[in-house]
């Protein structure tokens, strides 16, 4: 494939992790997202797919077969390599790219890892210094560690589906794969984490990423509130975020986040809504009373919401400092105002998919976030000239290729 001109040489200054590989054999979101975080900070990340590809290439509409929306964010900055791990030959290629590797991550459960010969044990024996790092559903060593999980799974049992059915009386699912993406954000600081220790000491490590108990431990950060102690001050539940008045509130053209949180903001809420007496009500005159009386307060702005544009309640925000955002559609996002300005959305040319909206990194270092260095590959696209790089001879390539066990689609 010919460069791509419309993407910024490769040098040395891409991004923190450069000079860092990653052998990424994850599918689907959980460890692909976490590999695209590090990819994204100049890893050179090598997706190991099977000759169909990894599941997600699978997901409509696309404009060529295994190239959807996600996987053209998902995937950027990565390189794809196509082995049929069913094979000895496909087995001992990844072993030469696990011995130049200073990663290896995968989200396979962990007797099948070890089934497949790729435990920490053995690819440690290949790469001593290597951070291994398993993207489970549940830790191993639990009752539920040979169990599959999807993040609907993980929803329903660590409470947050629940939560939902405190506030509105039904259990409901996040409409989003937020554990998914939550565990890939925790599987990119853990692998960071043992790169730092491995700096320090020299010696790898074996990481492992629950998206269970990742799941568990975000939800109880506010809600395990009085049940902390032993014996519990209270019950379990932060009392604010627990009310069904804590919502989006309608004003009279649409929707609105109106969130006073200081006792200044409330007090300034309560002059622009005519609320004079709860202004003097010293059930709200601080944190820990409006708190406690959330159900009530949250009642006033819903009915104070209607009596204002939305446009108005922003105005208002933005001149009192009073927390106020506008709901918008994810379709409305590419239109936002400070998105635009920021640079958040930038349209880019893929040399096979054509134009297409990449969304850049969050993040920024010295003022700048870090570039897309590459597009996201087409299944196999990089196969020969990676193994060509770990080592792997010519002719073996060639047979592999033959033997369908690679599947470049340069």
């Amino acid at each position: 494939m010919q460069p791509d001109k419309s993407l910024p040489a490769l040098n040395s200054s891409d991004g923190p992790l450069d000079g860092i590989r990653i052998i990424d054999l994850s599918t689907v979101i959980m460890g692909p997202y976490g590999s695209h975080i590090l990819a994204d900070l100049g890893a050179d990340v090598i997706k190991v797919e099977p000759p169909e590809g990894d599941p997600y290439r699978r997901y409509k509409p696309q404009r060529n077969p295994g190239m959807n929306g996600a996987v053209l964010n998902l995937h950027r900055n990565k390189r794809s390599v196509v082995l049929d791990l069913k094979t000895a030959s496909a087995r001992a290629a990844l072993d030469r790219l696990l011995g130049s590797a200073d990663v290896f991550m995968h989200n396979l459960r962990p007797k099948v890892i070890e089934r497949l010969g790729y435990g920490y044990e053995r690819v440690k024996s290949l790469r001593p210094d290597i951070v291994h790092c398993g993207a489970y559903g549940f830790g191993a060593a639990g009752p539920y560690g040979d169990k599959p999980a999807y993040d609907d799974m993980i929803q329903a049992g660590s409470g947050i589906a629940a939560l939902y059915e405190q506030v509105h009386g039904t259990p409901k699912y996040v409409p989003s794969v937020i554990y998914d993406k939550l565990a890939g954000q925790t599987i990119a600081y853990a692998i960071l984490a043992a790169l730092v220790q491995r700096g320090r000491t020299g010696r790898g490590s074996a990481v492992e990423v629950p998206m269970f108990e990742t799941a568990v431990e975000f939800n109880l950060v506010e809600h395990m509130s009085g049940t902390a102690f032993v014996p519990p001050l209270g019950p379990m539940g932060a009392s604010r975020v627990l009310t069904e008045r804590r919502k989006p509130y309608r004003t009279r053209d649409g929707y609105v986040c109106i969130m006073p949180y200081s006792d200044r903001n409330w007090q300034d809420f309560f002059e622009f809504a005519g609320l004079h007496e709860s202004s003097r009500d010293p059930r709200f005159a601080t944190f820990a009373g409006r708190a406690e009386h959330a159900d009530t307060i949250y009642g006033q702005v819903e009915v104070a919401a209607l009596k204002h544009t939305t446009a108005e309640w922003i105005a208002f925000g933005d001149s009192a400092n009073v927390p106020c955002m506008a709901v918008a559609r994810l379709d409305q996002l590419a239109e936002d105002p400070h998105l635009q300005a920021v640079g958040f959305f930038q349209e880019m040319d893929h040399p096979s998919e054509g134009r297409y909206l990449s969304v850049r990194p969050p993040v920024s270092f010295g003022g700048q976030a870090p570039p897309v260095r590459r597009h996201a590959p087409t299944l196999g696209q990089h196969t020969e000239e990676v193994l060509r790089e770990a080592g792997v001879a010519q002719d073996t390539i060639d047979q592999l290729m033959a033997a369908r066990s690679l599947s470049p689609q340069d």
